[in-house]
């Protein structure tokens, strides 16, 4: 499984608390149709992580890389969809020296967009409309990130997605377009042997 990624640029709200520094925000946005690059538009289905949050293990990073600075499976870092998204929030330990060193950034608003990282379990790809859309309606959680540039990456796993629809697509077309020649030959072999 190839896992994309998808950064949204959906500010992160940083507070300090007596408990630590607490991060929420929306890793994902819902019924937002966005561009990936030039070759496809997107937007993730409301409900598309319902089977992932109770199942998948999702660590909370800084630009999808390093040490988890929270994770679910823990218990500290907690997932929830709303009808806006798939939303996040995590108190990380102040006194982590990975939180030390992102603290500064974090405060300046130089490190504040979030990001995800997920595998389509089902997709729905509408090619009539230029450029095609694909729809996210069910996926498998990675990561979600507090990201450094919000910027669209995977477009490359992506494109190879649309290629395989399309490639099943055409398939399908010359398997169905071969079955009606030979309905068609047998029929008129059929007529042939009628009419003597």
């Amino acid at each position: 499984m190839d896992r994309e990624i998808r950064s949204l640029g959906a500010p992160a709200e940083i507070r300090k608390e007596a408990d630590g520094i607490r991060v929420s925000g929306y890793a994902a946005v819902f019924n937002q149709t966005t561009a990936i690059g030039d070759w496809f538009q997107e937007r993730i289905e409301p409900g598309a992580f319902t089977d992932a949050l109770g199942r998948d293990d999702v660590v909370f990073l800084i630009n999808h890389e390093g040490l988890p600075l929270a994770r679910t499976r823990a218990g500290t870092l907690t997932l929830t969809q709303d009808e806006k998204g798939l939303r996040m929030e995590t108190v990380l330990r102040a006194d982590d020296p990975d939180v030390q060193r992102i603290i500064p950034k974090m405060e300046r608003g130089d490190l504040d967009k979030m990001s995800f990282a997920f595998y389509p379990e089902v997709q729905e790809w509408d090619e009539t409309q230029d450029p095609p859309v694909r729809t996210i309606k069910k996926a498998s959680l990675y990561d979600v990130s507090i990201v450094t540039t919000p910027a669209y990456d995977g477009t490359e796993i992506g494109l190879r997605s649309l290629e395989a629809v399309r490639e099943q697509r055409k398939r399908a077309q010359n398997f169905n377009a071969a079955a009606l020649r030979r309905r068609m030959k047998a029929d008129l072999e059929l007529k042939v042997r009628e009419n003597g």
